[in-house]
């Protein structure tokens, strides 16, 4: 492609061979003083990140939380680098005298703290492989991990506690220590001991190793020091396998990329930690701020407090998904609405101004100052009044929300793209560009990215318009998927990972997500849902005829369009008194809400996870048809089609969730 300025090629383009589809050229991102050697290749493993910053930073404030006096929150209480290496120490020694070394899986259940990341780095030190559980995931999935990565010694939560003694007695085939962030009640800790599992609150732990001195072993970079298990699309989870090299490289492509843009990461930076450790995006994030030697102060874990914590914290990098970016923006733009005429005028006449001189390439601290200290300066405080770099990940971010963002938060907007299995770090919007807007921008330092065509999709990556699935190579990427050779095989290809997504190149260089290869798509809060695996189990419904689900990365729920079972129904309106022909009844709010209730009893008894169930649903009398252009010859459904077709729909289903969840 002419012009892509952002990018370099770096290989040329493969033509389509025997069994192989065409892939399109290979290219990195262009930056100053770009080196292909990462900035902490002297280091060999996650633990030498927080080995070197406490050598470095001794003193520095690491882990913080609010106090709590008379249940009133009140100021952060730190620990320093120097505290927290001490208690590492005694965490990895009592490890080590229950009998776990290099190798051993290691769990940690729960919402982010300081002993959760204590756990880690002692998993680090030690050679351990550290196995997060997602917070979120019900007992099914977590006793699935513990014995699918064979855990042996897990740390918790108190108050998950009761959640993870749901995963016994099958989980007591591997578990056979449990340490509580907090305490165990004596009920819980006689439980877990009937089952031949030892427990530990966290004070009695710290004191098991006592006095007792264990070598560190040695750790390559190829060693694995983490499986994460995603949330998974069909049936199981599946444990990602990453390396040292991995994470290393990761944390090393977000401090050259910044400090190209001039915007390094400092030893002052403040962090808030909310976003779950068990999901790679804030993990490579919070292992960044460590090497650095910044501060990382933690959320109280309920989402309602959020703001409250971040305006006592004051951080200086926010990290966010874009739901919750999206409520940001509608809390904000409810305040603006409610300010009246003349600060309506004012809020509208400085917007326009800031953004036509940012759409100019006017940085963002020179943009309009005047106006940032008049009338954009409350939303700053909102956020503690001192982030200067917001970055969103996860999941596409809207581009009316990024542009709004970029304009009133007075802060660089960033969004990024990358996966699990990709350490994270893959792409992320060049600063202050206003061409990377509605993008991913470009590939980070140390990936390597090219786009395969997909035939059956009408993808073409050799087109003059380049459009295939985003392949991704470097020292990011993941060795495999735990156990699962064929997943490996299947996803890993030439040193390619294939991720599902597809992409289109920008003239500019710039990479813009449009599709997924496969009915998989993601919603706005991160999680995976397989729309084939749902429609399926939905329509073992016996109201059902057949069902479309719909969801999006903009949207937080699943929506479907439904042909109902017209006996089925009308049996239904004449138990209930309603006297209406069939076409009427798919319009009574009534009988959406038979087959709506209907539909959420299907999911409990299959024991779908709350964020695939459906939300609201429109029911069409007229069963999906070739005329429409909705299925093929053999009734499989054109998905791109049907969302045309029920696009006015579509937008009534959201308008009406959004209505009810902000009321």
């Amino acid at each position: 492609m002419e012009g892509m300025r952002y990018v370099v090629e770096v290989e040329k383009a493969r033509e389509a061979t025997q069994g192989k589809p065409s892939m399109g050229p290979v290219y990195r991102g262009k930056y100053p003083n770009d080196s292909t050697t990462p900035p902490i290749d002297v280091l060999n493993s996650c633990w030498d990140i927080f080995r070197s910053a406490y050598e470095k930073y001794p003193t520095n404030t690491m882990l913080g939380t609010r106090e709590i006096e008379n249940a009133k929150a009140g100021r952060y209480k730190w620990q320093t680098y120097k505290e927290v290496y001490e208690v590492i120490q005694k965490v990895g020694s009592s490890i080590r005298s229950c009998g776990y070394g290099q190798g051993v899986k290691c769990g940690i259940y729960g919402a982010n703290c300081p002993g959760w990341i204590i756990s880690m780095e002692a998993c680090n030190a030690h050679g351990l492989y550290c196995v997060p559980l997602y917070d979120t995931l019900g007992a099914g999935a977590v006793e699935f991990i513990i014995c699918h990565a064979e855990i042996s010694i897990a740390f918790v939560e108190e108050k998950k506690i009761s959640e993870l003694l749901k995963t016994f007695p099958n989980a007591s085939k591997f578990l056979k220590t449990l340490v509580s962030f907090g305490k165990f009640t004596p009920v819980q800790k006689q439980q877990v001991e009937n089952l031949g599992v030892k427990s530990y609150s966290w004070d009695e732990f710290l004191q098991v190793g006592e006095n007792q001195n264990f070598d560190l072993p040695v750790i390559k970079k190829s060693d694995i020091c983490t499986i994460m298990y995603t949330s998974g699309t069909t049936g199981d989870p599946k444990g990602v396998l990453l390396s040292n090299e991995s994470v290393l490289t990761a944390v090393s492509a977000i401090l050259q990329f910044l400090s190209s843009c001039k915007h390094s990461l400092r030893n002052k930076e403040v962090y808030i930690s909310y976003l779950p450790l068990a999901h790679i995006f804030d993990r490579v994030i919070e292992e960044a701020m460590i090497y650095v030697g910044a501060s990382i102060g933690f959320w109280r874990g309920d989402a309602r407090l959020l703001l409250e914590d971040v305006a006592e914290l004051r951080p200086t990098i926010f990290c966010a998904v874009p739901r919750v970016l999206e409520r940001v923006y509608s809390g904000l733009q409810n305040k603006i609405s409610a300010g009246g005429f003349v600060k309506q005028t004012m809020f509208n006449f400085a917007y326009s101004y800031k953004l036509n001189n940012l759409m100019n390439g006017v940085g963002v601290e020179d943009a309009a100052p005047l106006f940032d200290s008049l009338v954009f300066s409350k939303i700053k405080q909102s956020l503690g009044g001192r982030v200067r770099i917001l970055l969103s990940g996860g999941a596409p971010l809207a581009k009316h929300v990024e542009l709004f963002l970029r304009v009133v938060t007075c802060s660089l907007v960033i969004q990024g793209y990358g996966l699990t299995e990709t350490g994270a770090a893959s792409f992320a919007q060049l600063l202050n560009n206003f061409d990377m807007l509605g993008t991913v921008g470009v590939p980070l330092p140390y990936v390597d990215a090219c786009l395969e065509s997909v035939p059956d999709m009408g993808y073409d990556a050799l087109a003059s318009t380049p459009r295939g699935e985003v392949c991704i190579r470097g020292g990011t990427l993941c060795s495999g998927y735990h156990k699962r050779e064929d997943l490996t095989n299947e996803a890993i290809i030439d040193g390619w990972f294939h991720t599902g997504d597809i992409g289109e190149w920008q003239p500019n260089g710039n990479l813009k997500i449009i599709d997924r290869k496969k009915n998989i798509f993601k919603l706005s809060q991160g999680e995976y849902v397989a729309v084939e695996h749902l429609e399926n189990v939905y329509g073992q419904s016996s109201v059902l005829e057949s069902i479309w689900v719909y969801g999006s990365s903009f949207e937080a729920y699943l929506v479907a369009v439904i042909n109902p079972k017209k006996d089925a129904l009308e049996r239904w309106a004449e138990e209930n008194n309603i006297t209406k022909d069939y076409n009427s009844l798919c319009e009574d709010p009534k009988a959406k809400a038979y087959v709506l209730a209907e539909l959420v009893n299907t999911a409990k008894a299959k024991k779908l996870k709350g964020f695939e169930f459906i939300k609201a649903i429109h029911l069409d009398p007229v069963p999906f048809d070739q005329d429409r252009d909705l299925i093929t010859p053999t009734f499989k459904k054109k998905r791109p089609q049907m969302h045309k077709y029920y696009k006015n729909n579509i937008d009534e289903m959201y308008k009406s969730i959004n209505n009810k969840t902000s009321a």
